[in-house]
């Protein structure tokens, strides 16, 4: 893993310098030391051709010579420091980082100077750490003919300025972040012949030992027992056993209200008897994105010693089409006791989401109650893959989920509720269809999940399925794949609204 450090000088040391420069092109003290030393090099660049700008994410690299040793220092735009936000530092660390890697160089050093808007040195600091942190994962453990290139690898970033010893404190929350993003990362980037029910709960237990998070497991016979058809009808048709796993930590007094969290984790979903199209089937492995979201924030909340009782429920099934697959017009009853008349199989992840719904309410006394779902190929119609799909009975939780989602720039964008879709899932021989037909299904999906939250629970729903894979590479803080997102929202909602 990359190192970060935070200290007060020592920049020269390093293969890279890196200096932050607004769109006014000023340059600090410190940096025009550094000017002076490399022969106003900065300084020609800045004027010579007109060409940077100092926009936000702007780079160029200039190359010197210092006591017969090559190094290069890279100026990185910030824009108008006055408008910067948090998660705007964050990638720009992620941008740093990209620069330092691209420039095959072992060390770098990030001078933070002085305070951007209304965030300190130490923030600036530890955010472009962690942002730097974040743009660094891979998953590459398949892979058997690694380049060996650990000598042109980035290896340790300096971040240094006058706030380095707080910066370093606040750098020990973002870090025990960064570690619930990754965990995320790697179970929505894990094989699907790696990762199933079984295995699932096994590294999630292996991953939050020692965390004070207590597990426990469900199989299908304590799941039959409950009388949770919905969830054992999904993976029915798979050899690997279905599980379920809850998570709880208390950072708060016992009598305080668990704030709730649910994720559907279908480990690999191939529609089951309403099979999907071969093409693009292998990125079914990441339809566990929500479950991997919850677990992952999980593991961020109790790293940092967050002063709120957590709950975490994720539903694990593999939706196969066995000899002993669910049908199309099956009837299943949920541990609520509802009946589902299944139309289509590959709807599956409302059927894991019900009943453990169903289970949290029945167990916890929840605060609130928020599921995380890749559930539908509708949202991403509606939001592509800018926004996550918010659906809520409560106006105030709604409220603090868009703003914490403004903050950790994982973003949400309400979607409607209402009856109309709700009589969209009406079935003449069950209480519940799981679909409702071509138009509006992601409100419809929600709605289903709706009939499963008893009255006075205040409930948000998340349609993810836009969010979980980054395809295109455009994202500072995230490499291609596994995004891990739900994991930096929740923990921003938590410290926001609870403690």
């Amino acid at each position: 893993m990359l190192n970060i450090s935070f200290t007060k000088d020592g920049f020269y040391q390093n293969n890279l310098i890196v200096v932050l420069v607004n769109s006014q092109l000023k340059l600090g003290e410190i940096a025009l030391d550094l000017d002076q030393k490399f022969n106003q090099i900065i300084t020609h660049a800045l004027k010579d051709d007109g060409s940077f700008k100092g926009k936000l994410m702007e780079s160029k690299v200039l190359t010197v010579i210092s006591e017969g040793e090559l190094k290069r220092i890279a100026i990185v735009g910030v824009g108008d420091e006055t408008e910067i936000k948090q998660h705007q530092l964050q990638e720009l660390g992620g941008k740093i980082y990209s620069v330092a890697r691209d420039e095959k160089i072992k060390t770098a050093a990030i001078l933070v100077e002085k305070s951007l808007g209304q965030h300190k040195i130490p923030e600036v600091m530890s955010s472009i750490g962690g942002g730097a942190l974040l743009a660094s994962y891979k998953f590459d453990k398949y892979l058997t003919k690694k380049e060996d290139n650990s000598d042109l690898r980035i290896q340790h970033i300096y971040v240094i300025g006058d706030g380095a010893e707080e910066a370093g404190q606040m750098f020990k929350e973002k870090k025990s972040e960064v570690d619930g993003v990754f965990f995320s990362r790697d179970l929505v980037s894990e094989v699907p012949n790696v990762l199933y029910p079984g295995s699932y709960a096994e590294k999630v237990a292996e991953e939050l030992e020692g965390l004070d998070v207590d597990i426990e497991v469900l199989g299908e016979r304590e799941m039959r027992a409950l009388g949770m058809g919905a969830l054992l009808g999904v993976g029915q048709g798979s050899a690997k056993e279905s599980k379920m796993v809850i998570m709880r930590y208390n950072g708060a007094e016992s009598e305080t209200k668990p704030i709730c969290f649910v994720g559907k984790g279908v480990t690999f979903d191939t529609g089951g008897i309403s099979l999907k199209p071969s093409a693009g089937m292998d990125e079914m492995k990441y339809d566990m994105g929500g479950s991997a979201a919850v677990a992952g924030a999980v593991k961020a909340l109790a790293s940092r010693g967050a002063k709120a009782n957590i709950v975490g429920i994720i539903g694990l099934v593999e939706n196969m089409p066995g000899s002993n697959a669910q049908r199309p017009g099956d009837v299943v009853t949920t541990m609520s006791g509802q009946t589902v008349e299944v139309l289509n199989t590959d709807a599956e992840g409302r059927l894991v989401l019900c009943d453990c719904m169903t289970y949290l309410q029945k167990n916890f006394q929840p605060e609130c109650v928020i599921d995380l779902a890749t559930l539908t190929g509708a949202i991403v119609v509606s939001l592509a893959n800018t926004y996550g799909g918010l659906f809520s009975n409560d106006d105030d939780l709604s409220n603090k989920l868009v703003s914490s989602s403004l903050k950790s720039n994982e973003k949400l964008w309400r979607m409607p509720l209402h009856k109309d879709y709700d009589d969209m899932i009406k079935s003449s021989v069950a209480d519940v269809a799981n679909i409702g037909g071509r138009g509006a299904g992601s409100s419809t999906a929600a709605h289903f999940i709706q009939r499963f939250v008893d009255e006075g629970i205040k409930w948000a729903h998340l349609d993810i399925a836009g969010m979980a894979w980054e395809k295109k590479s455009t994202n500072p803080i995230c490499p291609k794949g596994a995004v891990g997102f739900g994991v930096r929202l929740l923990n921003q909602f938590v410290k926001d609204h609870y403690e």
